[in-house]
């Protein structure tokens, strides 16, 4: 418990500095002169070399383990963030940018890797990803206020190097303080342990033991780019509306805005009660529609929409994480979030691309009300998408033998 403690810390510094650089990147990209095609580029890249940096995780964090990975991705991300502060033209910035988002795509599945082994059980092992959730989300929300105040008051190359600095400690930290743990999660009981508790499991139905179902979904990952790709064009554009230090500050408070509306929905966990397909298709729906009222200019204030488009997010992230590991029998888990993890990716980074290519002509949020009612649009109902939740959420044990 003590080294989850540990990592909920060091992941609580990470995610603060990640997330402390979104309102602080376009305006910088924009002091050195960039165009803003050139910033969805320069946004877009970091998830694009996320891409290789995942796969190559997957098989060397089971390999050679967490802890060298999650003290090596923070001290390098430090680095490059050092390095960021004194770049002096766009493309310096293009190539930080790029080795960063390969650099930092093994914390997260080493981070995953190692909760996931620290737990005693499946239950226990929920618990400790709805903890790595909350961290996140509650980083979230202070971060892009407290990183759009840095910015304003000592400068963007101060910030940035601030930011660094406090990655590097944290990496060197988690030297010391994070241990390795072997995999401590049972999946089949021995004899022994069924003898002690006088009591047999529930089968588990069919299609969780002998893999994914026949005829897996595979249009459920158009969702993920829709979603990412949604998310990255808020990412560039919000950024966009000024350049200056009151303008910065506004930035990085709508930032926060749209993580509270994210906290109010993930803390609703009677909504896990509800079949994932519906949740997902529900805040999809309502994502799409605050996407539209962003495009059009619906007569609400900004923060309204932005709050409201938090709780869509709240909704449908953890819905589509619970939808994927419906659909998928347990030799199919990780396959299935490596997928879900490429999808991100490739979502990230059409999303600022095509931003930059299009705001001369029109609102960008169009593209992302499109790209989430394409996603809609696949996701039509089928008969797999209800099959065996009942089954694996309500089912009882059998009396004690």
């Amino acid at each position: 418990m003590k080294t989850a403690i540990w990592l909920y810390l060091f992941l609580f510094v990470a995610f603060f500095d990640l997330h402390a650089q979104y309102p602080m990147l376009t305006p910088f990209a924009v002091s050195l002169g960039a165009a803003p095609s050139f910033i969805g580029l320069v946004m877009g890249i970091y998830s694009l070399t996320h891409l290789p940096g995942n796969l190559i995780a997957g098989v060397a964090v089971d390999r050679f383990g967490s802890r060298l990975f999650i003290s090596a991705s923070l001290v390098g991300a430090g680095i490059l963030l050092v390095l960021q502060s004194r770049v002096t033209d766009p493309w310096q910035l293009l190539y930080v940018r790029s080795i960063s988002g390969f650099v930092l795509a093994f914390l997260s599945p080493a981070c995953m890797s190692l909760l996931a082994k620290l737990a005693r059980d499946h239950i226990h092992q929920g618990k400790l990803m709805a903890g790595n959730g909350l961290v996140h989300t509650v980083a979230s929300v202070v971060s892009p206020a407290a990183g759009a105040y840095l910015a304003a008051t000592i400068g963007f190359s101060r910030s940035f190097a601030i930011l660094g600095w406090a990655l590097m400690l944290t990496g060197i930290l988690a030297l010391g303080f994070i241990k390795d743990m072997p995999s401590t999660v049972a999946t089949v009981p021995s004899d022994s342990k069924l003898a002690k508790n006088g009591s047999f499991p529930a089968s588990p139905p069919p299609s969780q033991t002998e893999g994914a179902p026949s005829g897996f979904p595979w249009t459920v990952f158009s969702l993920p780019i829709g979603l990412a790709c949604a998310q990255g064009i808020l990412a560039f554009e919000l950024p966009l509306r000024g350049t200056d230090a009151a303008a910065i500050m506004s930035t990085g408070i709508l930032f926060s805005i749209v993580s509270l509306g994210a906290l109010v929905t993930l803390g609703l966990l009677f909504l896990n009660r509800y079949l994932p397909y519906k949740r997902t298709v529900f805040g999809a729906l309502m994502l799409a529609v605050c996407y539209y009222g962003l495009a059009s200019g619906w007569p609400l204030p900004l923060s309204v929409l932005l709050f409201a488009l938090g709780m869509a997010k709240g909704i449908i992230f953890p819905a589509m994480t619970s939808f994927l590991l419906q659909l998928s029998g347990p030799t199919r888990y990780g396959r299935t979030f490596s997928l879900l993890s490429i999808s991100l990716s490739i979502g990230s980074f059409l999303g600022p691309i095509t931003a930059g290519a299009v705001r001369d002509y029109f609102s960008p949020y169009f593209l992302s009300f499109l790209a989430l009612m394409i996603a809609l649009a696949l996701l039509f109902p089928r008969t797999a998408y209800k099959d065996n939740w009942h089954a694996n959420t309500r089912a009882e044990l059998p009396p004690a033998a």
